[in-house]
Parts: C-alpha cells; structure tokens; sequence
C-alpha cells in the first residue's frame, strides 16, 4: 500500500471514532475516563488534528467492542475465513459460507417448521442451484411437483422453473444450498 493510501486509511479513522461514540451516546470525557486519555486528545483524533496511532487505537477498539481492522479499514488480509452473519428472509436463516460476490454462492439454510399444510410459495429466477438436506424432511416445490426429501437427499435445478421449498414437519429443516447467479451447474462427481 502506498503512502498515500495509508493517510486516506488513516484520515477515515477519526470520523468512525466519533461515530462510534455518538451511536454509544457518550460524551468525549466518558470515553476518555474509560480508556485513560483526555477529552482533548480523544477531541482531535476525532477531527484528525492528531494521527491515530496503536497504542490510543486499541484500547478504543476494545471500548467499542470493534476489530481493529474495521476501525481503520484495513485492506483485506486474504484471511480465509468467512465471517458469517446470519440473513434473515422470508421466515428463513441463511448464514452465508462464502464471500459475497463469489461466483457460486453457499449458504447454510435453516427452514422453519411447518404449521400448516398452505401451498408452497414459489419464485423463479436466473440461476442454478443444488440442495442438500441436513436435516428434514423438507418438501421442495418444482413447477407442478412436490417432492419430499430427507436427510442426506440432494438435488439440483435450474432456478428459472418456479420453485420454493418448506420444512415438511412442525420441526425446522436444515439445508446446504449452492446457488449460481450464471446459471452454472453444479456436478458432484466420483472419483
């Protein structure tokens, strides 16, 4: 990274501090109390009269329960972990299990039980997409058929058929889902 790109990084860093502490509802000399640094000083690394440096960055970082690296906008490190944050939609839990953006899409799905026998809803949309049931029953809507599938059953679609799935039983269906926005196919072969 470039000098240049360090100070824009570290420019950005005072206006995240004081919305930081707005959002908390605390005032310059409750932090400074908190973390043992005078309001002035908290005062001028918020407005970036003074560079923030690690040894005031860490203890605010653990004041505000943040990472260090979301605090300055750090690059990404090529950390290869995912950092799941469950999604919340249309009833259902998608915890993702790959980056966003990634050209095949993972999630682990966990699909409410059933309380009653309603039709199942379903979508249609570019893409392609495989299931694989964790824990069921789960009765997945193509088109015109229903299908009830159970732990360990896999299948796979084209996502331009209408389609929508529901737990089959008042207990909660756990799924993987692959998902790919190209329409590409996924193929799990033996070796």
């Amino acid at each position: 990274m470039t000098s240049a790109g360090v100070d824009t990084m570290l420019d950005a860093v005072g206006p995240r501090l004081r919305e930081l502490r707005r959002r908390r509802g605390l005032k310059l000399a409750e932090v400074g109390e908190a973390v043992g640094l005078s309001a002035s000083t908290l005062s001028r690394l918020e407005s970036g009269l003074r560079r923030p440096t690690l040894d005031l960055l860490i203890p605010l970082a653990r004041l505000y329960r943040v990472a260090l690296d979301d605090l300055v906008g750090a690059p990404p490190t090529g950390d290869p972990r995912i950092h799941m944050k469950p999604i919340r939609r249309h009833g259902m839990v998608y915890v993702p299990l790959t980056r966003p953006g990634a050209p095949v899409q993972g999630f682990k799905v966990i699909v409410p039980g059933r309380r009653s026998r309603k039709p199942i809803k379903q979508a249609s949309h570019g893409g392609y997409e495989w299931l694989y049931v964790l824990s069921g029953p789960l009765d997945l809507a193509l088109g015109n058929q229903v299908t009830t599938l159970t732990e360990g059953d896999a299948v796979e679609f084209d996502t331009r058929t209408p389609h929508g799935f529901v737990s089959g039983s008042p207990r909660a269906a756990e799924l993987l889902v692959l998902f790919s926005a190209q329409g590409e196919q996924i193929h799990v072969r033996n070796s």
